[in-house]
């Protein structure tokens, strides 16, 4: 069973199943990289607004001098914050995230968001989050041609060997390649059971872009931020825990095995080692048609990373 996938412009093999870095504490982060690498672990999905790329830099080293993986051995993404979307800021905060891991480049760069916020220094607040110093969110008017035309360059000078988009929907996609002299070759977006998105990836599998699902277990990842909307977890639903006693799997397995049926990559994180182990094991078995039909139909178009939940101005999936 395929274990990557081949992106189009540089035939790079991305693993299809990697581990995402969003929530995990600067505390454990440089542990829990290490230790995910022993386990077999080679993508790691980053970001500047994760507040923790100089620990799961330090995991990395650690890995790497302990001999247990070489650099080229591993796939690091990380992303672009909206407050760094101007000309004038991109390379900047791209080597600023690189000198946080430690690294000379990135297998993978997104865009965060389609969105760009008023600019804040790193010596003033990083990472700048949403909210400006008074609190308050400021968008500003950086055309994304500007900011793409500087992600291209970063794939130019070698910072990062792919260049990609996250949280961005089709009518965005389609402006994008209108003008890209280098295409997108990853688009990272939240894909669940409740929230399904066919329409999504069958545009970009027709363009020949990679997908990964973020938030692949729904609601679970948003409950101690208080973020779930009241949905009921995925985890305790019955067409999906049927399923998991019918294969003997937990029902992370099978959230995860839904999406890799789909041709798409899942970047799970877990604070729980044995969990942790048993999502990478997702790639060794096989669901039925009808089995991810039946998670098909568990979708209700909830979204639940939405910047417009923050500010009525950002209603980017409107």
């Amino acid at each position: 069973m395929a274990t990557t996938v081949t992106l189009k412009r540089t035939g790079d093999k991305m693993p299809l199943v990697g581990f995402g870095l969003w929530k995990v504490t600067k505390e454990t982060c440089a542990d829990t990289v290490y230790n995910a690498i022993k386990e077999g672990y080679r993508l790691f999905d980053g970001a500047a607004d994760y507040g923790n790329e100089k620990e799961a830099g330090e995991g990395v080293a650690r890995a790497i001098k302990d001999g247990l993986v070489k650099r080229e051995d591993l796939w690091i993404t990380s992303k672009l914050w909206n407050t760094n979307h101007a000309k004038e800021h991109v390379e900047a905060a791209c080597k600023y995230s690189l000198n946080l891991w430690g690294l000379e480049y990135f297998d993978l760069y997104l865009v965060h968001f389609p969105i760009s916020i008023e600019y804040i220094p790193p010596n003033v607040k990083f990472p700048p989050e949403w909210w400006g110093l008074d609190g308050k969110i400021h968008p500003v008017n950086v055309p994304f041609q500007e900011t793409w035309t500087e992600m291209e360059k970063l794939a130019d000078k070698g910072l990062a060997k792919n260049i990609g988009l996250s949280n961005a929907q089709g009518s965005f996609i389609y402006d994008v390649q209108r003008y890209a002299r280098i295409e997108p070759q990853v688009l990272q977006v939240e894909i669940h059971p409740y929230l399904t998105q066919e329409p999504l990836i069958e545009y970009c599998k027709t363009l020949g872009i990679a997908i990964t699902a973020y938030s692949s277990f729904g609601p679970q990842g948003y409950v101690e931020i208080n973020a779930h909307k009241g949905a009921k977890s995925l985890f305790e639903h019955d067409v999906v825990t049927e399923i998991a006693n019918k294969k003997g799997k937990t029902p992370a397995q099978i959230l995860l095995r839904w999406a890799l049926e789909q041709g798409l990559a899942v970047i799970p994180k877990s604070n729980n080692h044995e969990r942790l182990v048993q999502n990478l094991t997702s790639t060794q078995f096989q669901l039925t048609q009808e089995e991810v039909k039946a998670i098909s139909a568990l979708n209700i178009g909830l979204r639940l990373n939405d910047p417009v939940d923050l500010d009525r101005r950002l209603a980017i999936f409107a």
